[in-house]
């Protein structure tokens, strides 16, 4: 075979191989990119590996998220709540925006697994009114709550006690409703700085725990009454029962009570 036919042979078979490799790389990167919900995609920023799924209309935190982000962006969608380990397969992740959706409950156990790398976390402009504070136990992030229309109560005070809120972020969380209504539209903070929600509720706690023991004592004592007088009238109407006899069986009856009786 001439030099020049070996030659070209050899060009298309290499063109060939570069082709197919071409069209592996490509089928890959097509389906990276259909398996994540529609309107998100990974990135790089600052050297960290962000996950972008912002204005996605998720109704759910998505699955299969890649397990190095380090930067998660889920604002501004419909996401109603946050289930138990909704974030475990993340353990390098540093920062969760969870602002401007429409979280109204967070479960114990829904950031488990974050608690040593997780820097930020953003739950503000959602519809968050009370939480407990398990859900954000060991969490050492930075935390942005305000914006949402909580209920100031104690849960909310032991909440604020258990996180490390977030600079400038404070101000921001607000009573949305409240057992006292001069609560409302205040700012928490500048709230408990003159009532401590939780020794409100322990007073009212022992005052209901007092009211209640009053109410048994009493119910013992009136059936304790009703049961003396009702012997001491069935004793009585022995007593006239016993006189209205005849002396000798009168006798025999008082005889057969007092032996009874012995």
């Amino acid at each position: 075979m001439p030099a020049a036919e070996q030659v070209l042979l050899r060009s298309g078979t290499m063109w060939l191989l570069l082709q197919s490799l071409l069209l592996l790389l490509l089928a890959s990167c097509l389906r990276s990119a259909a398996a994540f919900p529609k309107g998100c995609y990974p990135s790089e920023e600052e050297g960290l590996k962000t996950f972008r799924c912002s204005n996605a209309r998720l109704t759910e935190v998505p699955r299969d998220i890649p397990n190095d982000t380090n930067k998660l962006y889920l604002d501004s969608n419909r996401i109603p709540f946050l289930p138990r380990d909704a974030f475990r397969d993340l353990p390098l992740l540093l920062e969760l925006d969870l602002s401007h959706n429409a979280i109204t409950s967070v479960e114990s156990g829904a950031f488990r697994g974050l608690a040593e790398h997780l820097h930020f976390l953003d739950l503000s402009s959602n519809r968050l009114v009370s939480v407990s504070k398990d859900a954000f136990s060991n969490l050492k992030a930075k935390v942005n709550l305000s914006n949402n229309p909580w209920l100031c109560d104690c849960q909310l005070q032991e909440l604020i006690r258990t996180v490390d809120l977030a600079a400038g972020s404070s101000g921001g969380i607000v009573c949305g409703s409240s057992a006292q209504e001069e609560h409302v539209g205040k700012a928490f903070l500048q709230v408990i700085a003159d009532t401590d929600f939780c020794n409100v509720y322990k007073k009212t706690t022992d005052i209901a725990m007092l009211v209640t023991m009053f109410g048994w004592f009493a119910m013992v004592i009136s059936y304790l009454v009703y049961y003396v007088r009702q012997n001491q009238e069935d004793a009585r109407r022995h007593l006239e029962y016993l006189k209205s006899l005849p002396s000798k069986q009168r006798r025999s009856e008082e005889s057969s009570t007092i032996s009874t009786v012995v």
